[in-house]
């Protein structure tokens, strides 16, 4: 065996695990609402997000082949490789995937711990450019198309985490008014228990919706390591294999449930009614599912945050709970250059140490800290028995109180 396979298998891994931590972390954009307004029992909810996931990640291919081509620059315009990238290279290309993953999987599990609803999707195309900066230089980095073309980081990514929340949020305050404007004079015992079953089928929606968009973006890392291996050659396409394994472990993610996130979107930001998660789930679907088509790598978190929080805005009356809102959005703010500067480290250490070996020691880090931010979780226990206890906001310093 090569040491370009043994990097390649590491990759692989990684991929595989990070699509792992993608599916729990974001297993709260489907199911928190349900869960929180008892719709559906908690595992129940993640049983179902998991099939549905599965599902969802074999009906469209467009976010992968967007995560394979429009982060890393790997041809020039004319469409030949790039010289000195995958001709000469590829093992150092390699290097740069496996060192991007290893910082979003830090960046995703540290948040998890923290109970954040940060971006998964972030996260990761924030290592593969800090790794990608590291290693190749700003040019290393496909920020727009070529041409000019609103392509590449900034048209794929940047303006839809712009975009996405602000419409998902839009879309379901005006749901939500609607709804309750239509409902006025009709008993809330009728209104809420037809609302919990319109629930199980919005949050299906969701659910698959995730994986048509999510599933695939470890579909598109994996796809650019074979390329860069010179494995596979074809930029227009995904492997087979490829898309089952990482549908395959993003279900699995999904059904072990992200429970302290799950709590955070379900409880945290607003006290959510029945009427007020059949629009969040709708907005958050209809939003997802149109970028999925178009390409669009967006954050299902940031969609799913937004329409929770537009439910809140929409009902009149409703407690919002802004601290917590706030604290998501810085959350948002730093995760590219969060994940990214913890991909640049975990390039300039395996390119320090340089070939396999510094790919296997990157390896190994990524297993230790994750390891003991697991370990840190079990201190404070969340789970499918206590993911619906009441909200208890963090005491504040006395200072704070009597300021």
């Amino acid at each position: 065996m090569t040491e370009t396979s043994v990097v390649l298998i590491l990759v692989v891994i990684t991929a595989l695990g990070f699509d792992f931590t993608n599916g729990f972390h974001d297993t709260a954009n489907a199911m928190a609402t349900s869960i929180a307004t008892g719709a559906l029992r908690p595992k129940v909810a993640v049983l179902l997000s998991a099939v549905l996931n599965l599902i969802g990640a074999f009906l469209s291919v467009q976010v992968a082949l967007t995560v394979t081509n429009a982060v890393v620059r790997l041809q020039n315009p004319d469409g030949t490789p790039k010289p000195g990238l995958l001709a000469d290279s590829g093992e150092a290309l390699l290097l740069i995937v496996l060192a991007g993953l290893a910082g979003a999987i830090v960046w995703n599990v540290f948040t998890w711990l923290l109970g954040l609803p940060s971006s998964s999707s972030h996260a990761l195309f924030g290592g593969l450019i800090g790794a990608a900066v590291a290693g190749l230089g700003w040019a290393g980095v496909k920020w727009t198309g070529d041409g000019g073309k609103l392509d590449g980081v900034v048209g794929k990514v940047l303006l839809p985490a712009v975009m996405s929340p602000l419409i998902a949020g839009l879309v379901a305050a005006a749901g939500t008014w609607m709804i309750y404007r239509i409902t006025v004079g009709v008993a809330r015992r009728f209104t809420d228990a037809g609302f919990r079953w319109g629930q199980i089928g919005s949050a299906s929606l969701v659910s698959l919706a995730h994986g048509t968009n999510d599933a695939q973006k470890t579909m598109g890392v994996i796809t650019l390591a074979l390329i860069a291996s010179g494995t596979w050659t074809d930029t227009g396409s995904i492997p087979f294999w490829v898309k089952v394994s990482c549908a395959l472990a993003i279900s699995l993610g999904t059904y072990l449930g992200g429970w302290r996130i799950i709590r955070t979107l379900g409880k945290g930001l607003v006290e959510i009614a029945p009427p007020q998660g059949l629009a969040a789930e709708s907005a958050s679907a209809a939003v997802i599912l149109s970028s999925s088509q178009l390409g669009f790598a967006l954050s299902t978190t940031q969609v799913a945050t937004g329409s929770i929080l537009g439910s809140g805005v929409g009902k009149p009356g409703a407690q919002v709970r802004w601290r917590v809102a706030g604290r998501m959005v810085l959350a948002w703010l730093i995760t590219l250059p969060a994940a990214g500067l913890a991909g640049a480290l975990m390039w300039w250490i395996g390119d320090s140490i340089g070939s396999t070996a510094g790919a296997v020691v990157v390896f190994v880090i990524l297993l230790l800290l994750t390891g003991l931010m697991w370990a840190r979780s079990r201190r404070t226990p969340v789970d499918h028995h206590n993911v619906n206890d009441d909200w208890q906001e963090p005491s504040r310093p006395k200072a704070e109180v009597t300021a």
